[in-house]
């Protein structure tokens, strides 16, 4: 019998290649086992992992803790009836999320959500972690698509700006904001600004160089990480 929910938590959006995420998310489901502690990501893929995941917790009495990435997955999580716990309690035994950008040597660009402040902390921290990548993801180079998020203080927009252009040769814009005015305003209160990068800067050396400028407090290149990808 499949586990059915009186009120399932709905995706806002579309989701582009749904059944593609849909056949991902079923695949991750099954690693759950009972007493896991799961760091559980953000963006539609992460979601639909999240909905199947919930229904197997459910149908086969097993008893994990989830450590949501955002308010909004935190909230789905309470609404599916998946218990909660944070950082500050537990280290998550694994983690899955999604990506915007994968390369050959698995860095990735994450972040279009707005959410990779806390997506880093539960990836760095988890023991082992999953991304979920349909093969769209997947570029030659990071930057291909996608600019790289960035989380600034927000008295820093035009030191950050200045230092960018003389320290990396590009420009960050504010990411405008929909339902307000001004831009993005992250759950850490930090300014979301998107940087373009053309690959001329080796990625691990583009990530040093932007964590050392003050006012950038994070940043959506993820480098270096050991991970399971499920495409």
């Amino acid at each position: 019998m499949q586990w059915q929910f009186d009120s399932a938590p709905v995706w806002p959006k579309p989701i582009d290649n749904q059944a593609d995420k849909e056949r991902i998310a079923e695949q991750l489901a099954q690693r759950a086992e009972d007493g896991d502690v799961i760091g559980i990501g953000s963006g539609s893929t992460s979601f639909l992992a999240l909905l199947a995941l919930a229904k197997r917790v459910h149908g086969e009495n097993l008893n994990i803790l989830c450590v949501p990435t955002s308010h909004e997955i935190e909230g789905y999580c309470a609404q599916l009836g998946l218990p909660l716990t944070s950082l500050v309690s537990a280290a998550p035994d694994w983690c899955f999320d999604g990506a915007d950008e994968i390369d050959a040597d698995k860095n990735m660009i994450k972040g279009r959500g707005g959410a990779f402040v806390r997506e880093q902390l539960v990836f760095a921290s988890a023991a082992k972690r999953v991304i979920l990548a349909d093969p769209t993801k997947q570029v030659e180079r990071l930057g291909t698509v996608h600019p790289v998020p960035l989380g600034v203080v927000p008295e820093a927009i035009n030191l950050v700006r200045r230092q960018c252009n003389e320290l990396v040769g590009s420009e960050p814009v504010v990411r405008p904001a929909g339902g307000k005015d001004g831009g993005v305003i992250n759950e850490e209160g930090l300014i979301v600004m998107d940087l373009p990068i053309d690959g001329s800067l080796p990625v691990a050396e583009l990530e040093k160089t932007l964590l050392t400028i003050p006012g950038i407090s994070a940043s959506g290149l993820f480098v270096g990480y050991d991970y399971d990808l499920i495409t």
